[in-house]
């Protein structure tokens, strides 16, 4: 271990360890709890039934997190950077001051377009 560490934020490392390690105990003690709960009132079926609709929850988050992030990319990302190319060619301005500029420009269109 190197000799320069502080042994302050070290503890301090420590103990943020140990309240994250506590918090998780008690969401899976939660959970656990409610799969009790679920399987006590509807059964293995109802705890079944459960875990196919939050699957199904996640997978729609999932979806529209990742059709949110082709459409960034797609509409704002890779135009704003062509542009700020293309104009840095064509005009005398650098990429690196031509690129605030396309990005505003692309995110107007990506709001109006996605």
């Amino acid at each position: 271990m190197p000799q320069n560490i502080d042994h302050n934020l070290v503890t301090k490392i420590q103990s943020a360890i140990a309240d994250v390690s506590d918090k998780a105990g008690e969401y899976s003690g939660l959970l656990g709890e409610a799969r009790h709960w679920i399987v006590e009132h509807f059964g293995q079926n109802g705890l079944i039934a459960v875990y196919i609709a939050v699957a199904a929850l996640i997978l729609f988050v999932v979806a529209k997190l990742s059709k949110m992030t082709f459409s960034a990319l797609k509409y704002m990302v890779i135009p704003a950077v062509v542009l700020a190319f293309i104009g840095s060619f064509f005009f005398n301005y650098s990429f690196v001051a031509l690129l605030p500029v396309t990005v505003a420009v692309s995110s107007v269109f990506l709001l109006f377009k996605g």
